[in-house]
């Protein structure tokens, strides 16, 4: 053995040490001289060795490995290697020969057993019962004991199980253990690589060997509870790491015994790197398909790289066994690894190569397979890491700073509407940053809108249903969740309920978080209510569009423009400075405004609600136009210009208009000690003083409980003006009975907040063409719908409940005639048959026979709704319906016949406000005046859908056409704005806000409604506010009641029902007459404001002017504009229109109700009547105190059959 231990090579010799021979001076090595160069390259490795110490023969091939004194290894220095090689053979070998011998006899001796039963059975038949009962009872015996000693067995396995298996966590702690101590012997066989294949080493001072011990002793117990929890002990000991644990244990422990180690076969701890995978599901780091697979992939591919390159690494250091070992080349483990990567890639540098015939034999049969796995797992592997989610990453939240998670409807639209204004510079430092969560990778359009918001702005692919989605951008931190609403969908109830269930998985996972939501349809609203966690007092809101929408164009029937406004002050616009005397100069100036919260200086505390909002006009230049107040019990409520009688509280909080955030702060550091003589409110800034109430002698007081529901005030103010209690004394009922009245009559609905009357048949509503035209109907609100039995609700209850709130007295309420598809109409009727007032005319809104049936051009307002707008493919078309309707009654012409109104140019006066004879009073708000019955001042609302490019209609303009209709369009498309006015200069591509339909009051889109998600996050009282305009004062508690019976309950008139009469409403103040005619010539709007509030608390905040009223020359457009909050020494024209706040009027229609309600609760079935609006004539003047009262009776009778 010591001849064929093989001689050393001139690059390795002794011993064919991987790297040569790396020996300190101390060390000492034989060797036999071969030629040359081997004894040059002998001669510089053991410099200090004595050639006398040569005792072996020159021609004998013996290889020495290196010694030293501290050592004690064989003098010879001859190799071991085959020792540690056997012990792992015959580990593996004899114990498969165990397990086989073992089951072997385990067969014979079933077989055994079997044949014995066989014969026993026999004996039992032949020898009896009895005689079978005795021969038994040995074997029973046994068996019971078999049974005891196979429990035992049972109870050990089973333990052992418990103890591997990753389904407990001590399993999960060993398996984790036993791999990290694998990859840890594996990082020891990479140290040792750069040694010796085998040189002597002491266990007792060689640290990594102890190491090495210490963890092949852990490897050794680990397998014995495998190989006692295994059910197939052979499969077993066939299994990988088995085979591992064979040829890496045993070795290690022959090391300790000759006191040398041998590199050998230590490369095959690389195998268990397999198990990676295995290893991070059990510590739940992997979870989805596509990761696992990749870690296999990975994993496989890394274990089969290091494994192979291990095996060149040992047979190229050692040699061939058949040529002594004489033809082995110095090669590091590393440079192994490099040519197996070259070789599997076919690359096949040749810079570095097998020459064993070993190494050469390995590689044949490795290209063959590591080509395979090259060419199937790299690719595979690119692919996998290829199709990760760009956007899959997790939401790391930043110290100090809030963030909001956005969802649903993403979209390049959606997103950039959201952003612009979101992110609007006017916003004080909006020091939040935006997640987006979406299942769907952002376009190339959108991802740059991304990009040039990277400082504020992530977005992350995945899906809030998803749990786990939800935990990646910590959604239980976010300050808010946004849900957006994709308002073009074919099918609203659909989106509606993507959008609940989208609340139902964010409440589900964190029911705390404040979550603001869009919906499309009124009805799904409570569906919200059914969520346990939904909290409307702890910021929970649903901006339902369809509900604020019809809101807005009902209040545009009420006040021409209102809505235009009311749009511009919830959505962020930038200042646009203009030079030219223009309109567009005047509207800009007001479009910078937007509404603020701000609380109030301790300075105002004890002064009434008129005061604070002079003082804040005048000296603050801002707009106060509601308060936050706090009643006795602690509830809050939003006070809409309540009046003289309230005051104001410590830590009130403000509603203004102004320019920006900064402006609105002057409200709550103006001190009366250092501000009172300053006239630049720039200059109004903090200052030192202590807030101290400066209005002693005014204590603070509190609404009685009859009032604190309301959202209004009574005028019972002192200086509230007599000429506003307009009435006939001998017509007003007494006390008695008025509270008889109350007490027996339905008329308003269980909360007091609309008009209500019992639910009628729509058969009883419906007109035909003939009855409509026998009806003269004048001052009236005509709806055109276009739907039909398979079209979505619009909801036209939203529509007509703010024509019918209760702030409105009985003989106010305009009436409402549906023109459209009976089909349609039937299914809307449920919400709509508690609603005094309504009439349907079965037909089209693009029949002239209809319309002129229902008298358009005697009309107070023309709506014109499509319920077909998402059911079209062609996006270009799907406006084609209302952009004909609105054409079609503009080319219309009007007979004189009867007369026209033309309230749209003189405005609304307010009771008692009129100069001119009772004979003139206002009935629905307008003037009536004999004249030239056109189609000038028809206002005409209409909704269109998307864009479409239709032809231009030319249209005849002149004046006895409705050419010169006010039109407000409600627009799903902004761009359609462009086919409304055929005469107006707008470029295509203007934004909506600054082209002339939309500052006109004429175009309405349903797009602005999406800055009121941004705008109710900052302040979730805006909403409330806007809603509490634009519903007629619709409330949380109403809803539920709504979401209970999807209808209106009647209730008796009580004090707290009443109460809530005494609210605000929003109206057009004439100045062309009244008490302010001599402020319409020239006057200031200051004065105005000033002069309104004092007189009759009325909050002005608005101009409706001509668009020619610049002008110098007179001008026959009757096109007006809207200027939101103009300032203090703004000039007025005599044609202007002040949009006010105005109080409920108690005794406005005393004379009136008290006999219209005596016919609001009867119900006629007869259809025809005659005209709603009877003319006084000038010859019955001379009789009116005694003929008003039958007169005015019979038309309410009238009204009531309708």
């Amino acid at each position: 053995m010591a001849n064929g231990g093989g001689g050393g090579s001139s690059s390795g010799g002794g011993g064919g040490g991987g790297s040569g021979l790396r020996m300190s001076s101390n060390i000492h090595a034989n060797h036999l001289s071969l030629d040359a160069s081997s004894s040059s390259s002998s001669s510089s490795s053991s410099s200090s060795s004595s050639s006398s110490s040569s005792v072996h023969e020159p021609k004998m091939d013996a290889l020495i490995i290196p010694v030293t004194m501290e050592v004690p290894c064989d003098s010879r220095g001859q190799r071991m290697w085959w020792a540690f090689l056997a012990s792992s053979m015959v580990t593996f070998f004899g114990g498969l020969f165990i397990i086989l011998l073992w089951r072997t006899l385990k067969y014979l001796w079933t077989v055994c057993c079997h044949c014995g039963g066989k014969t026993k059975e026999a004996q039992k038949i032949n020898n009896g019962s009895s005689q079978a009962d005795g021969t038994l009872k040995p074997v029973d015996e046994k068996e019971e004991a078999v049974a005891a000693e196979v429990g035992w067995m049972t109870s050990v396995k089973d333990w052992a199980g418990v103890m591997i298996s990753a389904q407990t966590l001590t399993g999960r702690v060993l398996v984790v253990l036993v791999f990290a101590l694998s990859i840890g012997a594996l990082v020891i066989y990479f140290i040792d690589s750069s040694n010796p294949i085998e040189s002597c080493q002491n266990f007792y001072k060689d640290f990594t060997l102890q190491i090495d011990m210490a963890f092949n002793v852990f490897f050794l117990l680990y397998f014995g509870l495998r190989f006692i929890a295994a059910n197939d002990k052979l499969w077993f000991w066939l299994e990988v790491n088995s085979v591992v644990d064979f040829f890496t244990v045993p070795p290690v422990f022959v090391s300790v015994y000759l006191n040398r180690s041998w590199l050998g076969l230590r490369f095959l701890r690389a195998l268990r790197l397999i198990q990676f995978s295995e290893i991070l599901q059990f510590l739940n780091i992997l979870k989805t398909s596509n990761s696992i697979k990749l870690v296999n992939l990975l994993s496989i591919f890394i274990s089969t790289w290091l494994t192979a390159a291990g095996f060149i690494h040992l047979v190229e250091n050692s040699g061939d066994p058949w040529e002594n070992f004489q033809n082995n080349q110095a090669l590091t483990y590393w440079e192994c690894v490099y040519l197996l990567m070259v070789t599997m890639s076919t690359v096949g540098y040749g810079d570095v190569y097998a020459k064993t015939t070993l190494g050469r034999l390995f590689m044949v049969f490795f290209i063959l397979g590591g080509l395979a796995m090259f060419a199937s797992y790299v690719p595979e592997i690119i692919e996998l890491i290829g199709n990760r989610k760009k956007y899959g990453g997790s939401y790391s939240a930043v110290s100090g700073r809030k963030h909001i998670v956005v969802c649903g409807h993403i979209t390049l639209e959606s997103v950039s509407n959201f952003l612009k204004d979101f992110l609007h510079k006017d916003r004080d430092d909006v020091n939040v940053e935006i997640v987006f969560l979406h299942n769907i990778s952002p376009n190339l359009e959108l991802e740059a809108l991304f990009k040039r918001h990277f400082t504020q702005v992530e977005f992350y692919q995945g899906s809030v249903l998803n749990p786990h989605d939800l935990a990646r951008v910590k959604i239980e931190s976010a300050d808010a969740c946004l849900i957006l609403a994709n308002k073009y969908c074919a099918d609203p109830d659909a989106e509606d309920a993507s959008n609940i269930m989208r609340v139902i998985s964010i409440k589900n996972y964190h029911p705390k978080i404040r979550i603001i939501t869009q919906m499309l349809q009124y009805h799904n609203k409570a569906h919200l209510l059914n969520i346990p966690s939904w909290n409307w007092k702890e910021g929970d809101d649903a901006i339902c569009l369809a509900e604020l929408k019809l809101g807005f164009i009902a209040q545009s029937c009420l006040a021409q423009g209102l809505s235009t406004m009311l749009a511009n002050l919830f959505s962020m616009r930038s200042f646009i400075k203009i030079e030219e005397d223009t309109w567009q100069k005047y509207y800009l100036e007001g479009v910078s405004n937007e509404m603020y919260t701000e609380y109030l200086s301790s300075a105002f505390v004890g002064l009434s609600f008129p005061t604070v909002c002079e003082l804040c006009f005048v000296k603050l230049k801002l707009l106060m136009i509601a308060i936050e107040y706090k009643s006795a019990n602690r509830e809050s409520r939003i006070l809409i210009n309540p009046g003289n009688h309230l005051k104001i509280q410590e830590g009130t909080l403000g509603f203004f208009i102004a320019s920006d955030a900064k402006e609105v702060k002057r409200a709550f550091f103006y001190c009366k000690a250092c501000h009172d003589d300053i006239t630049d409110p720039k200059r109004i800034k903090k200052c030192g003083c202590k807030r101290l109430i400066y209005f002693e002698d005014e204590q603070p007081s509190t609404l009685s409980p009859k009032k604190k529901q309301r959202n209004g005030g009574m005028r019972n103010s002192p200086n509230s003006s007599p000429k506003l209690m307009r009435h006939d004394p001998l017509l007003i009922p007494g006390n008695d009975q008025i509270d008889n009245m109350d007490s027996n009559v339905k008329k308003y609905d269980s909360t007091g907040m609309f008009h209500w009357c019992a639910p009628k048949e729509i058969e009883k509503v419906i007109l035909t063409r003939s009855e409509a035209a026998m009806t003269v109907l004048s001052g009236h609100v005509v709806v055109c719908i276009f739907g039909d039995v398979s079209s979505a609700l619009i909801g036209l209850r939203n529509l007509v409940m703010p024509l019918r709130a209760s702030n409105f007295h009985y003989h106010e309420l305009k009436h409402i005639v549906f023109v459209g598809s009976i089909e349609y109409l039937k299914r809307e009727w449920e919400t709509l048959h508690n609603f005094p007032k309504v009439s349907i005319l079965p037909g089209t809104p693009l029949s002239r026979a209809d319309l002129r049936a229902v008298n358009i051009n005697l009309c107070d307002m023309c709506v014109i709704l499509s319920a077909n707008q998402n059911n079209i493919d062609d996006t270009s078309l799907q406006d084609k319906e209302c952009i004909l309707a609105s054409l079609n009654i503009k080319s219309m012409q009007f007979d004189d016949s009867i007369g026209v109104l033309q309230a749209n140019s003189q405005g609304f006066t307010p009771p008692g406000m009129d100069r001119s004879s009772p004979d003139n009073s206002p009935v629905h708000g307008m003037l009536r005046q004999p004249s030239i019955t056109t189609g000038v001042n028809i206002p005409i609302i209409t909704e269109l859908a998307k864009p479409g490019k239709l032809p231009l209609v030319s249209v005849n303009q002149e004046k006895n056409s409705g050419t010169h209709i006010l039109m407000i369009t409600e627009l799903v498309n902004d761009t359609n704005v462009q086919f409304l006015d055929q005469d107006d200069d707008d470029d295509p591509d203007t934004e909506l806000y600054l082209t002339q339909p939309f500052a006109c009051g004429t175009a309405f889109a349903v797009s602005v409604l999406d800055s009121l998600m941004s705008a109710t996050y900052f302040n979730d009282n805006i909403l409330t506010l806007i809603r509490t305009l634009v519903t007629g004062g619709a409330t949380p508690e109403l809803e539920a009641l709504i979401a209970e019976e999807n209808a209106l309950r009647g209730g008796y008139s009580t004090p707290q029902t009443l109460a809530n009469r005494d609210r605000c409403r929003v109206a057009q103040l004439a100045l062309l007459d009244g008490p302010f005619a001599d402020l319409g010539d020239g006057g200031c709007y200051g004065d105005l404001f000033c002069k309104a509030l004092k007189t009759y608390n009325m909050l002005c905040f608005g101009i409706y002017r001509l668009r020619d009223a610049h002008l110098s020359t007179p001008s026959q457009c009757t096109k007006r504009y809207v200027i939101t909050n103009p300032p203090y020494e703004f000039e007025l024209v005599p044609t202007d229109l002040i949009f006010c706040l105005m109080q409920f009027d108690h005794n406005a229609g005393q004379s009136r109700a008290s006999l219209s309600h005596s016919s609001h609760s009867s119900q006629s079935s007869s259809k025809k009547s005659s005209s709603v609006h009877s003319i006084p004539s000038t010859a019955n003047r001379q009789n009116r105190p005694k003929s008003r009262e039958s007169r005015d009776k019979q038309k309410y009778v009238q009204e009531e059959r309708l």
